[in-house]
């Protein structure tokens, strides 16, 4: 197993609410996308966010989340509140 606090952003807390979903690999992260994640782990923790998922899409990416430009941040977030409003 992957250890997924090593990547940008992920620290071990981060890491153990992704294991708790079954995301173990950044292999994983990458196929579910940060959205998902974040709206997954949302179902049983009340910390999700925003900044959860910035963090999540600077991990896929390998940057840390401040890399990730404002207007793609803006985006993300959009995508996010509509994919919500889906569930």
């Amino acid at each position: 197993m992957e250890d997924l606090s090593q990547l940008p952003n992920i620290g071990e807390v981060l890491a153990g609410k992704l294991s708790d979903i079954g995301i173990t690999s950044r292999a994983d992260l990458v196929a579910k996308g940060s959205i998902e994640t974040v709206i997954q782990i949302g179902d049983t923790d009340t910390t999700a966010c925003y900044n959860m998922l910035y963090a999540l899409e600077g991990a896929i990416r390998g940057v840390r989340w401040h890399g990730i430009p404002k207007e793609e941040r803006k985006k993300l977030k959009e995508e996010f509140d509509s994919a919500r409003e889906l569930k």
